[in-house]
């Protein structure tokens, strides 16, 4: 992860550099190729007061070396140089093995890199026969002599392949890069890597180094160098590398297991299984229709036939068929409900007292509203995103708490994307000009204090190495210095730092990874359409002081950001940006109350309802007859009072829940109003309209009695919806979720209170509003009496007209009833409804999972652009750690487990299977190998490293230790002495002669426990692939969940993933599957309730099923209009359930417990049974439904189109649009046909005898009398 200062280009400048071979003749190229003779041998001096040493041209026969060289000589370059002569001397055998030592600790992983590397220059330095591959094209005089200025050597393709691919995929452990990065400049082929080591540049060859294709008519005379090379899975053991640094060595992951989508060529296999069931049950219905068409016609003309055979007379028992007013009645229902009259006692009785003493239970109400409503004073707002969103008991947050615990909080980020894509078509981002402004942009940041206590970036940032923030930007190539920057050589210095960033290092002395700093681009990076620029911060603990203070840095340099962004567009250039407080801090913008909306909302709410109301008893004729009508019937001091239950309501379970201590989220604040509000008024109205029945049909009771008539008949239908939409509210509480969990919580308390006070409260109020109807008094002003108008018929106050049907109630009675419960019409809705069903299901695997930010935040948010910045010109992946958990590396097969680097680490150890999985990225989204803390530590430890781990005396730790350092393990540290030794090591700072130290690199990486010689936590850090989209972030959490699994088998010890992000799509791990449960259990509850409140089963199960196909419909839905699935969705589904049931409850209860008055008068000769009972149904409460249930959701959700939160528009507006469209369709359509061909028992209404009625009907709809003329007479 961090490299130390200075270059890795050092390395090439020494290796160039120590040449051997003083020769005073001439300019001295290299003019005989032989064996036996040198090209070069000696130093002849310096270019420049700063240069490297380079070699004299010597073109003489090699010697014999001394004693002291030879032995100095095998010691450095091996067994294979004890009996040759050779082309150096004593003084560059010294300079080679210093140099040599600074390249041993990038490579020293793979023994065949380092031989072949060692090899290469051991044979330039030293070989014999140099002439016969090194030829010198150039010298410069220096004095008497001459210096090599440029030269020839002839490597073969062989050597130079395979060299190169023994070394391309060796790891660097500290910065968890490639050791190519650093000794080719990342070449991508063996070419590449000679140039790179060849180039003469500053911090690399100190002259020009050329390696041309070796060619006979080129270089007569000369042989290509074509020593032996080891690839690096050779079977020598020796020297073959580990898996970690070697594709060849790597065994073969078995296959994921993991089910993969199935399909039927396009279409998934659930899509092609549904569309093939619904061809075969239309098949069947075919079949079904003409089968009974046939079976009519057949049996018209046998009976025409036997008509003919019998006396036209008619008969004496014919006659008595007339007494049969409807022979509909025929099939009424004759049974008593126990349950249902029970709760119309209930009820009744209920409703008896309330209206009785109205001014007493309207005290209590609001008193008691009062007392819950105290719970305010515990009133808080939840804002942190993580305890928004994230259950506290999820594996996800509890992992998160321990690597917090362990190493620190994840370090915070303050990211910036400068995009040139203003103009008709993106461009370059980078210019001379564009790169002076960003410079003095980054020195503004570095000079920056907060607003609160003058905090600065050097006073937050994370410092790896030394005093200097760690800043990845395009600046850091120039070391931060606009004044590196030359006007014409710019982009080919950036493009060189680029191909190698060791040579380029920052401030902060870590390589600067291209992929960190550009965007948008594929050949250079001259063509990059954005520049990446991030400033690393220190995290803290919550609540501590340090946090704080990063915090008021955070939001100083918003400040700055927003005044740059104008500087950007000036220039034609688009910035985005995000700090770490960002994100908080747009979920909680006061643009997502969007105070003015919900205004809206409760003004349309109110006017509606206290307009509707007041229709129930005012037509237009008697308002034209007698305009004061209007200011007595008029329920505009109801609605309002309808409106404030909800509000109150909604206030005692806010009030509740804040003293249970669960604390409100802004969605609680914006939609439970809006889903009260469209819950509540739908009772209202239907309590108002059966009232006004009862005023016709009992007026000789008293307002009490007749108001426990109203409750009596409707209570046990709000008491059905109420319960299941309770029940299903509640279920949402099991979602981990807190933001999900708690408006679950609240919205269940809020529709539970307020069907309470609906059914008391409002009573109450009811009978006071209908005293002073009776009285004549003003609406709003009671105190006023309006003489002129109209009195009422007997004790009801009803005035003229208010007998009249509405148009929707003549439409629905007339037209709609008789048309939807003919034969043909049934068939064709059934086969309708059942391929909106079939379309549901096929939908379901379209429906995405996630939660994009993009749609958490408003609309307008600058953190819009940063996030699509984000995805399209990122080229990295989040960093992800796989951490372990009281595991003891101190013994030897724990430490087998865990490293990669060794030949007895485990075949199935933690960095070989990281490894491994690396290797298939597009299924486990890794990018890299792990950076291991075990390796490098063993590697520190080896003697070859010299400048590692030293004694006091100087010399390397393990340099007499018996058996001798070794890549098998044996003899490593174990016990006290591994942790004697890594105390040491992570104290050990990273330099150019020891980049293995680990306190830069893993500082942070591991807790040793000197007490028990453990290492109870440890991480290991790779990362993901570049992830685009919410289900790229879902597949790479699986994926590490995964891959963690399998390696907490292999090592016997708990292995869990870590990544900043992870902690959000917990959820999606197991949502598929709590979705099922919670919305199979919301519909196994409305079974339940619906069988137990209704009597009968069939119709339950009828009316679930209508449920079950509204919400599919809704799912299916939510696939066309981009909804995904997440937790907040799940719970909207919840409600779609409970919202679903009371569209389809009442009409059900009407059914099943038909009015006799109105199921007397239903068409003669028509309907009968199931068919009749439908009708009632539909005439009864069809219109309440729309009027007082849909009319009003449409009301409430239809606001929330002009939202400016994103998550409000599509998350909630859609959905409930999708659920006022389909629950409306189901309930309306639907149910009755299926309760008019296979609904159950019904039962006898005990509200729908005696009375006046029979003295009113003329009064009342005359159109329902069954002599009316009219009526008959379109039927």
């Amino acid at each position: 992860m961090r490299c130390s200062s200075g270059g890795w280009g050092l390395i090439t400048a020494g290796l160039f550099s120590v040449l051997v071979g003083s020769s005073l003749a001439g300019p001295g190229l290299t003019e005989k190729h032989e064996k036996g003779r040198c090209a070069i041998r000696g130093h002849c001096g310096k270019q420049g007061f700063f240069g490297s040493d380079l070699p004299c041209p010597d073109n003489e026969l090699a010697e014999k070396p001394s004693d002291d060289v030879r032995e100095k000589l095998v010691d450095i370059c091996g067994e294979k140089w004890k009996d040759t002569d050779v082309c150096c001397k004593e003084e560059q055998l010294d300079a080679l093995k210093k140099n040599l030592d600074r390249a041993t600790p990038i490579i020293n992983a793979c023994p065949a890199c380092k031989e072949n590397f060692y090899n290469l220059f051991c044979t330039f330095t030293c070989s014999p026969d140099q002439s016969l591959f090194i030829n010198v094209t150039n010298t410069a005089p220096k004095g008497s002599k001459y210096l090599v200025t440029e030269l020839d050597h002839l490597v073969s393709n062989e050597y130079g392949s395979e060299f190169y691919n023994s070394c391309k995929d060796v790891k660097f452990g500290a910065t968890n890069g490639k050791a190519m990065d650093f000794i080719g400049g990342g070449a991508k082929n063996y070419t590449q890597f000679l140039k790179f080591l060849g180039d003469k540049k500053l911090l690399g060859s100190p002259f020009q180094m050329n390696f041309p294709r070796p060619n006979a008519d080129a270089f007569p005379n000369m042989q290509p160098m074509n020593k032996t090379a080891y690839p690096c899975n050779t079977t020598n053991e020796k020297y073959r590398c580990a898996c970690l640094d070697c594709g060849g060595s790597c065994a073969e992951l078995p296959e994921v297991s993991e089910a993969k989508q199935c399909y039927v060529g396009l279409l998934p296999c659930l899509s092609f299984a549904v569309i093939i069931i619904y061809s075969g049950f239309l098949a069947l219905l075919c079949i079904a229709v003409a089968s009974h068409v046939a079976y009519q016609r057949h049996s018209k003309r046998k009976n025409e036939r036997l008509r003919l055979l019998q006396d036209l007379e008619p008969s004496d028992d014919e006659d008595e068929g007339d007494i049969v007013h409807n022979i509909g009645m025929l099939d009424r229902p004759t049974k008593h409900y126990l349950v249902n009259t029970a709760c119309d006692k209930a009820f009744s009785r209920l409703g008896y007292v309330c209206a009785k003493f109205p001014v007493i239970t309207i005290s209590i109400s609001i008193l008691v509203v009062i007392l819950m409503s105290l719970g305010w004073l515990n009133f808080k707002i939840e804002t942190d995103p993580v305890r928004l969103w994230v259950a506290p008991n999820s594996p996800a947050a509890q992992e998160k708490a321990f690597f917090d615990e362990k190493f620190g909080p994840f370090f915070r980020a303050e990211q910036v994307f400068l995009v040139n894509d203003t103009g008709k078509e993106p461009g370059p981002v980078m210019s001379y000009e564009t790169l002076g402004w960003w410079f003095d942009v980054e020195s503004r940041v570095q000079r920056l204090k907060s607003w609160n206590g003058g905090v600065t970036l050097d006073q937050v940032c994370f410092k790896p190495v030394g005093d200097d923030c760690v800043v990845q930007s395009v600046s850091g190539y120039f070391q931060g210095d606009f004044a590196n920057v030359s006007p014409r050589g710019w982009e080919d210095d950036l493009k060189d730092c680029v191909d190698n960033p060791s040579s380029c290092l920052p401030a902060f002395q870590q390589p600067l990874d291209p992929r960190l700093l550009f965007g948008g681009w594929n050949e250079s990076v001259l063509d990059s359409r954005a520049l990446v620029i991030t400033w690393v911060v220190n995290n803290h603990p919550e609540g501590t002081e340090e946090l704080e203070r990063a915090m008021n840095w955070e939001n100083s340099m918003k400040n700055l950001m927003h005044a740059v962004q104008a500087e950007a567009k000036d220039r034609g250039l688009r910035l985005s940006f995000n700090t770490e407080v960002s994100l908080e801090q747009e979920l909680n913008k006061s643009t997502n109350t969007d105070a003015k909306i919900i205004a809206i909302s409760y003004i349309i709410m109110f006017l509606y309802a206290s307009l509707a109301l007041g229709a129930t008893t005012l037509t237009v004729r008697s308002i034209l007859r007698n305009p004061a009508n209007m200011l007595v019937q008029s329920k505009f001091l109801l609605g309002v009072v309808g409106i404030l239950i909800v509000l109150m309501s909604v206030s005692a379970s806010v009030g509740l829940f804040s003293a249970a201590g669960i604390k409100v989220t802004l969605i609680i604040a914006e939609v439970i109003p809006f889903l009260v509000l469209a819950v509540g008024v739908d009772n209202i109205f239907l309590i108002v309209h059966e009232f006004e029945r009862v005023n016709i049909s009992h007026p000789e009771g008293s307002v009490p009695e007749r108001v426990a008539r109203a409750l009596g008949r409707m209570g046990p239908s709000i008491l059905l919806s109420a319960t299941t939409e309770t029940v299903a509210f509640s279920l949402g509480c099991a979602v981990g979720m807190p933001a999900v969990r708690n408006f679950a919580a609240y919205a269940a308390g809020a529709v539970f209170i307020n069907a309470l006070l609906q059914v008391t409260m409002f009573i109450a109020v009811l009978a006071l509003n209908q005293n002073r109807v009776e009285a004549k008094r003003a609406d709003c002003f009671p105190f006023v009496r309006v003489n002129r108008a109209d009195d009422g018929y007997l004790n009801g106050g009803i005035g003229h007209g208010a007998g009249e049907e509405g148009g929707l109630q003549k439409f629905i009675r007339k037209t709609y009833a008789p048309a939807l419960l003919g034969k043909k019409t049934k068939v064709a809705i059934l086969a309708v409804f059942f391929g909106i069903f079939t379309a549901g299901l096929a939908l379901f695997p379209k429906v995405e999972l996630g939660l994009d930010q993009r749609i958490a935040i408003p609309s307008d948010s600058y953190l819009i652009p940063f996030f699509n910045d984000l995805y399209d010109y990122f080229e990295a992946g989040p960093p992800v750690y796989f951490v372990t958990k009281e595991l003891n590396v101190t013994h030897r097969e724990e430490q087998q487990e865990l490293c990669g680097r060794f030949a007895t680490c485990h075949q199935n150890s933690l960095a070989n299977v990281i490894e491994l999985e690396s290797k298939r990225s597009d299924i486990s989204y890794i990018s890299s190998s792990a950076a291991n803390w075990l390796d490098d530590f063993f590697y520190w430890l080896n003697p070859d490293n010299s400048k590692c781990c030293t004694d006091s005396d100087g010399k390397p730790c393990f340099a007499k230790r018996n058996p001798p350092w070794n890549f098998t393990l044996s003899d490593m540290p174990e016990g006290f002495e591994f942790i004697s030794y890594i105390n040491r090591w992570i104290e050990a700072p990273t330099t150019e002669d020891c980049p293995l130290g680990g306190k830069a690199a893993y500082s942070n990486a591991l807790v040793i426990d000197d007490e028990r010689l453990s290492i109870p936590a440890s991480h290991f850090r790779t990362s993901h692939t570049p992830l685009r989209s919410q289900r790229d972030f879902i597949d790479a959490y699986t994926s590490a969940r995964r891959i963690a699994n399998e390696i907490s088998k292999d090592v016997n010890t708990e292995v869990f993933p870590y990544s900043k992000f992870y902690i959000f799509f917990d959820q999606y791990t197991s949502i598929m599957r709590l979705s099922a449960m919670l919305l199979g259990s919301a519909l196994a509850t409305t079974l339940v309730v619906t069988t137990i409140l209704l009597g009968s089963l069939v119709t339950a199960i009828i009316l679930t099923l209508t449920v079950a196909m509204t919400l599919t419909a809704i799912i299916g839905s939510m696939a066309l209009m981009g909804v995904s699935l997440n937790a907040v969705s799940l719970v909207n589904l919840i409600i779609c359930v409970g919202i679903s049931v009371e569209f389809s409850a009442h009409i059900a209860r009407a059914y099943t417990f038909p009015s006799k008055s109105t199921m007397e008068k239903a068409p003669r000769h028509r309907f009968r049974g199931r068919d009749a009972r439908a009708w009632t149904a539909l005439v009864n409460v069809a219109g309440s439904v729309v009027s007082g249930i849909l009319v009003t959701k449409v009301l409430g959700v239809g606001v929330l189109a002009f939202t400016r939160s994103k998550i409000f528009e599509v998350y909630y507006f859609r959905v409930w649009v999708a659920l006022c469209v389909w629950a409306s369709t189901h309930s309306l359509v639907l149910l009755p046909v299926l309760l008019s061909l296979f609904g159950g028992a019904g039962y006898v209404d005990p509200e729908s005898d005696g009375g006046l009625e029979q003295d009113l009907r003329n009064r009342q709809y005359p159109a329902l009398l069954g002599e009316d003329e009219d009526y008959d007479s379109d039927l």
